[in-house]
């Protein structure tokens, strides 16, 4: 059941446990899906995102990721508010081309991608712009694998009274958040990423008293959050539409696995030590990272070309031959591949590339 273990940002290699959870199959509408697994899943997501989860609650949407940024900001943000997104990498380039289909008030704060969001560019950008009501940004934006500091950005934020909207998809249960002293208003991720769950769904942990609000602010019925969530609470888990039951299911194991593995510290110790290992034997062998260890998150990481003359096409089928898939680079600057390090890898596994690299 595993022909190679994928090293890249998600969707990534699970545990046979998780995969075997989708062997039976589940109604809808019935109590022990809704309240024994799906209600199950909300709490625990509380739990893990904030010390005060009695101030938050999570609404989960079928779909990829995308789905919920969207969700997100079409139902948070009104036609009066003003949103500015901080954005470093193709992620928060997304969030911008959510707000132009949406026709919100929006600007784009645009840093270089090899560089993190500056707290002092968004204080700055907000005392001169009073109107702004939203901030969004990424955490950790995997087009190149910059941890963006959200505890600074987050201060800032907060001290100018504004919502903060955080893209935590590749560090949300792999890099430790506390929603409430960050004063995190909304945080968005995946089934299929760190919390080592399938693609199928994404969700949104949010201020119980923001989304309280956000009744008839959406521009769509499939992603309204706020009936979503509404829907949720009056049926105990009811979903509005067809939910994804299977991966669903499977994300309640990989909750389970990731609490019996120590918790997202533990995770979080993992996933740094399988970074460790990678760039270290990846130094070695004489690759470079695109960018500095300051700025780098354990998530996933970009390498540049060791030569002119690399042929990337032929290194990706020759180490997949071997059992590693990794990820294309994505940026325009520089000619890059990028290895994540999440999922259920361990750094004998990273040990192992290193070792398939250098015979390459």
């Amino acid at each position: 059941m595993r022909p190679y273990l994928l090293l890249t940002p998600g969707p990534l290699t699970t545990t046979e446990t998780v995969k075997g959870t989708m062997m039976s199959d589940w109604c809808t509408w019935d109590k022990d899906y809704n309240e024994g697994i799906v209600e199950v899943i909300r709490r625990g997501l509380v739990d893990m995102a904030s010390s005060r989860p009695e101030e938050y609650t999570a609404v989960l949407m079928q779909g990829s990721g995308t789905f919920c940024v969207e969700a997100a900001l079409g139902s948070v943000v009104g036609a009066d508010d003003h949103l500015l997104v901080a954005a470093n990498g193709a992620y928060g380039k997304r969030m911008g081309v959510i707000a132009d289909y949406y026709k919100l008030n929006c600007r784009m704060m645009k840093f270089d991608e090899t560089v993190a969001v500056s707290p002092e560019a968004v204080s700055k950008y907000l005392d001169e712009h009073g109107e702004v009501t939203h901030v969004a940004v990424v955490h950790c934006e995997t087009t190149t694998g910059v941890l963006n500091p959200l505890d600074e950005i987050a201060r800032v934020v907060k001290a100018h009274g504004k919502t903060l909207i955080v893209d935590a998809m590749s560090s949300f249960g792999g890099v430790p958040i506390d929603m409430a002293s960050l004063g995190i208003d909304i945080l968005i991720s995946s089934a299929n990423k760190c919390i080592q769950g399938v693609p199928g769904f994404g969700f949104v942990i949010a201020r119980r008293a923001l989304l309280e609000k956000c009744k008839g602010v959406a521009r769509s019925l499939s992603l309204d959050l706020y009936d979503q969530w509404e829907t949720m609470e009056k049926g105990h888990g009811k979903w509005r539409f067809t939910s994804p039951t299977h991966v669903v299911r499977a994300f309640m194991q990989a909750m389970n696995e990731l609490d019996e593995e120590g918790g997202v510290r533990a995770r979080h110790a993992r996933y740094c030590e399988n970074h460790r290992v990678l760039v270290e034997g990846m130094r070695s062998l004489g690759y470079n990272t695109l960018l500095p260890d300051e700025w780098q998150s354990p998530v996933i990481t970009s390498f540049y070309y060791p030569s002119a003359g690399f042929d990337f096409a032929a290194f990706y089928q020759a180490l997949k031959a071997k059992g590693f898939v990794i990820y294309p680079g994505k940026i325009s600057q520089a000619d890059t591949f990028r290895i994540g390090s999440i999922g259920d890898v361990c750094p004998d596994d990273f040990r192992r590339l290193v070792e398939a690299v250098g015979e390459l």
